[in-house]
């Protein structure tokens, strides 16, 4: 067996910022909303990139942003063509990074279940 080198990790963070830019900059669809790229991780051989976006808003305001960033899929992988120093730019899956919702949510229950063990003064 044997251990994967850094190069899978090198391109997905190098994807990470430059899709982090293109977000800042060049993505002009109306329904990606405010989002966050937090994560890419690439498979060893380098032929799929995950990219884990966070996007705040309800329900359907994530679906929507994730319905424009997978639109903008070809877009995105042109752009990444001339920026990355590869043969073959990954191919790209957008999905939702629900981690901050979930952590918050933990980070509720946490409070509220040390509210109820602090004793009473009575």
């Amino acid at each position: 067996m044997t251990i994967p080198g850094r190069r899978p990790q090198r391109v997905a963070q190098q994807i990470r910022e430059d899709i982090s830019a293109l977000l800042a900059g060049g993505l002009k669809d109306p329904r990606i909303g405010f989002a966050t790229i937090t994560q890419v991780r690439v498979t060893p051989d380098l032929r799929q990139a995950f990219v884990f976006v966070s996007v705040l808003g309800e329900r359907k305001e994530k679906q929507a942003t994730l319905e424009g960033f997978r639109a903008a899929k070809g877009y995105i992988r042109r752009e990444l063509a001339h920026r990355l120093t590869m043969h073959r730019v990954p191919e790209l899956s957008f999905e939702l990074d629900e981690t901050a919702e979930y952590s918050a949510r933990i980070e509720e229950l946490l409070r509220e279940s040390r509210g109820k063990e602090e004793p009473s003064d009575e």
